[in-house]
C-alpha cells in the first residue's frame, strides 16, 4: 500500500507543505521513522524529533510554527492526532480486506452466507447459521447451530459462538473469545453435591461493541445475557448469566460481572473489578481498579473505589489515615506509657 502526500491531504482536508508526490507505505512513531514512514506530532515534547526524524512525511497542527529547517513533507491539519487516528483506521481496514471461503471449512447447506465474507480455513458454521453481509470469519472459528452474526463484523481466529446466540452489526471479537458457555448454575443437594442446572438461553451482542481476547460471556439460564449498543470490553473478562451491561460502557481487563447484574449505560469499570449477583449499577458510575463491589450502586455518575467499594473520596480518605496507621500505633503507645507513669506515682 503507497499513498503520496497530495493523497493523503485530501483524505484529512490538510494541507501540503513540501512535496505532494513524495510516498508512504508505513505508519510509525516520529522517534522511530525511517523513509517511506509517515508520523505526526501532536505531543509538543516531542517537538525535537520533527526535526532530525526520517520519516517523509509529518502531520503537523495548523498553527505548527518550526524553529529549524524540517526535511519530511508537511501536513498541516485540525488535530493530529485525530487524523492520524483516521490513517491508522484506514490502514488497518486494508489490511483486514479479507474475502472470499478458505478450505478446508465446513459449512452446513442451511446456512445463509451473505456477500463479500470472508470464512477461514478450518472455520465451522454450523446448521441454520446466518453470517451478514462483509463480515468475516477467520479460521479456527465456530459457530454453532443457528448463530446469527450480522454484516461488516469480524470473528478473529478461535472464536467460539455457541448455538443461538445473536450477534448483531459491526461487532468485533477478538481471538479465542467464548461466546454463550453454560452459566454457572448449579443447585446444592442434600448429600453434599451439586446438580447441574441446564442454561437454556442465549447471548445478544448489539451494535458497535468490541470484545478482547479470551472474555467470556455465558449464556442465560432462561432469556438472555445482553450486551448493550456501543460497549467496549478487554481482555480477559467474565461475564456470567442473564447480567445485562448498558450501552456505550467500558470495561478493562480481569474483571467479572456475576449473574443477573444489570450495569447500567456509560458506565467505567476499571481492571479487575469484582461484581457480586443480582445488583444493579446505575449509569455513568466509574468504578476504580481492583474494587469489590457487593451492593447496588444507586446514584448515577458517582466514583466509587476499594473492597468492599465505597465512594471514591471517602476511600482515598482512608487511603491517607492508613499511611499513617504506623505513626498513630506509635502515639498511642507513648500515651500508654505515659498513662501508666501518671499511674504509678
Amino acid at each position: 500500500m503507497q499513498f503520496t502526500a497530495h493523497q493523503i491531504g485530501i483524505l484529512l482536508h490538510g494541507t501540503v507543505e513540501g512535496n505532494p508526490d513524495v510516498t508512504v507505505n508505513q505508519l510509525a512513531k516520529i522517534e522511530e521513522a525511517t523513509q517511506g514512514s509517515l508520523s505526526f506530532l501532536a505531543n509538543p515534547k516531542y517537538e525535537p524529533y520533527v526535526y532530525n526524524t526520517q520519516a517523509s512525511i509529518v502531520i503537523v497542527n495548523q498553527d505548527f510554527v518550526p524553529a529549524q529547517p524540517i526535511a519530511a513533507t508537511l501536513i498541516r491539519v485540525a488535530d493530529p492526532y485525530s487524523s492520524f487516528s483516521v490513517l491508522l483506521e484506514k490502514y488497518n481496514t486494508i489490511k483486514l480486506d479479507k474475502k472470499g471461503i478458505e478450505e478446508p471449512s465446513f459449512i452446513h447447506p442451511t446456512a445463509k452466507i451473505g456477500d463479500n465474507v470472508y470464512i477461514g480455513a478450518f472455520a465451522y458454521i454450523g446448521a441454520g447459521v446466518v453470517v451478514g453481509n462483509n463480515s468475516k470469519i477467520y479460521p479456527h472459528c465456530y459457530l454453532g447451530d443457528n448463530v446469527k452474526f450480522g454484516k461488516d463484523g469480524t470473528a478473529f481466529a478461535g472464536v467460539k459462538i455457541y448455538s443461538d446466540c445473536e450477534i448483531r452489526d459491526r461487532v468485533i471479537i477478538h481471538a479465542g473469545c467464548v461466546i454463550g458457555s453454560d452459566g454457572f448454575g448449579f443447585a446444592p443437594q442434600a448429600d453434599g453435591s451439586y446438580t447441574k442446572i441446564s442454561q437454556i438461553g442465549n447471548v445478544i451482542i448489539e451494535d458497535d461493541v468490541e470484545i478482547g481476547s479470551n472474555t467470556c460471556i455465558d449464556r442465560a439460564t432462561i432469556g438472555s445475557t445482553i450486551i448493550r449498543k456501543g460497549v467496549k470490553m478487554d481482555n480477559l473478562i467474565q461475564i456470567a448469566h442473564n447480567v445485562e451491561i448498558g450501552s456505550n460502557t467500558v470495561i478493562a481487563s480481569q474483571t467479572g460481572v456475576s449473574g443477573s447484574t444489570k450495569v447500567g449505560e456509560n458506565a467505567v469499570i476499571g481492571g479487575q473489578v469484582g461484581i457480586v449477583g443480582h445488583i444493579t449499577i446505575s449509569k455513568g458510575s466509574q468504578i476504580q481498579a481492583q474494587s469489590g463491589v457487593n451492593r447496588s450502586l444507586e446514584e448515577e455518575g458517582k466514583k466509587w473505589a476499594g473492597s468492599p467499594a465505597t465512594s471514591y473520596n471517602n476511600h482515598m480518605r482512608a487511603q491517607v489515615v492508613l499511611q499513617r496507621l504506623p505513626e498513630l500505633e506509635r502515639k498511642i503507645e507513648e500515651l500508654e506509657s505515659l498513662i501508666r507513669q501518671l499511674n504509678e506515682k
